[in-house]
């Protein structure tokens, strides 16, 4: 597979770093670890580098040797709040904390792109390397916004990258226009009057109402969305109670709604907050609704969806490269940067069965070199782009 030589070249360096960051995981907002191995080696590479963006995010500049555009790179660095169960001998360090979703190696790939990029200099224009912090639902992306990312990183257009066991290795897909859900999570405190379990009359039982709401919650998309409007609502979590015979005081639901079409989004809200107002009125209890947009719906531009491709096809060859047609209900905060620059973002295939967010999920190294020739290729050939 020919993926740039000189990066092929690097990667024992790129598999350390990875498992170093795999070992060592940390959680969103709380990467200063990782966050200073990567300030550390794009300095030592003549990268200029700004940290403390969106708190823990690190942002670095490199100038090609001719005028260009200016082309951001995106990687994200936290892990997630899961014990791992790899048996890996550089299996995480941190109890309960794991990177299950492998933005260890997004964030490697991004710094070999980066390595190699500030070796060569053979490219037009500026390079925007963006590691950012917390993206599993945290608002990361937001929060390097707010700091003014692009106020003082101005992109002509970004990229970003994800790696999938999905895939078979070395497989590339961009899906144009929009690709992956915007999400609400919800939060869904009742509060009724406990009681002896063996007197349920003096009680206001939030268990039974809580039970209630989450049939009327899961109904909201069979009965209420244009069914041509893919949308999904998932009650996820309930708590209530500590003991066999006391009717408690208080119980609370916890879960997500993903969308593609922001009225839908707006309609289902809008419905779980009638039910709730409904439920509140009718067994005489307080129910309060904390109802919160986590990512917006990730829109590829589509032009730039067929650069990536043809950027793509001679790394990894045209029959492993894919313009994709289904949606993805999965949510990814790097929608809420191509609402401000546009770009795509992609999924990169490697070995392995083990899904996502899995306890026993290992990321296949192999895949370090494609994905960090993939980016350096975009900002060479994006950043000469006309």
């Amino acid at each position: 597979m020919p993926v740039i030589d000189r990066i092929a070249a690097y990667a024992d360096e790129l598999t350390a770093i990875r498992r170093d960051l795999h070992e060592h995981p940390e959680l969103g907002f709380e990467e200063v670890r990782t966050s200073g191995i990567v300030a550390e080696k794009l300095k030592s590479w003549g990268v200029e580098v700004t940290t403390g963006l969106g708190k823990t995010g690190v942002v670095g500049v490199l100038k090609g040797a001719k005028p260009g555009r200016t082309i951001g790179l995106r990687a994200d660095m936290d892990a997630l709040p899961i014990h791992e169960e790899t048996n890996l001998a550089y299996a995480s360090k941190n109890p309960g904390v794991m990177h299950a979703c492998g933005h260890d190696g997004h964030t490697t790939m991004l710094l070999g792109a980066a390595k190699y990029l500030s070796e060569t200099k053979d490219f037009a224009g500026t390079v925007v390397f963006i590691f950012q912090p917390a993206e599993e639902g945290l608002g990361g992306a937001r929060a390097m916004l707010a700091d003014g990312l692009f106020d003082k990183f101005p992109c002509d257009e970004i990229y970003g990258l994800h790696n999938s066991p999905y895939h078979a290795p070395n497989q590339i897909g961009v899906k144009p226009g929009a690709a992956m859900a915007g999400s609400n999570f919800f939060d869904i405190t009742i509060t009724g009057r406990g009681a002896h379990g063996a007197m349920p009359q003096a009680s206001k039982d939030p268990v039974v109402i809580a039970s209630a709401l989450v049939g009327q919650i899961q109904s909201i998309v069979s009965r209420n969305v244009d069914p041509t409007k893919p949308a999904v609502v998932s009650v996820t979590q309930i708590h209530s109670g500590s003991a066999y015979n006391v009717i408690p005081n208080t119980a609370t639901l916890a879960g997500t709604i993903r969308y593609f079409d922001a009225a839908v989004g707006e309609l289902i809200s809008e419905r779980m907050t009638e039910l709730c107002e409904g439920a509140a009125k009718s067994y005489g209890v307080d129910i309060a609704l904390d109802l919160r947009n986590v990512f917006d719906v990730l829109m590829n531009d589509p032009a730039l969806s067929d650069e990536l491709a043809a950027v793509a096809t001679p790394l990894v060859g045209a029959e492993n490269v894919s313009i994709k047609e289904e949606l993805v209900m999965g949510s990814e905060d790097f929608a809420d940067m191509l609402r401000v620059v546009p770009g795509a973002y992609c999924t990169v295939g490697h070995g392995g069965d083990v899904p996502l967010h899995n306890p026993g999920f290992v990321l296949d190294d192999g895949i370090l070199p494609v994905g960090a020739s993939l980016l350096a290729r975009l900002a060479e050939t994006r950043g000469a782009a006309a």
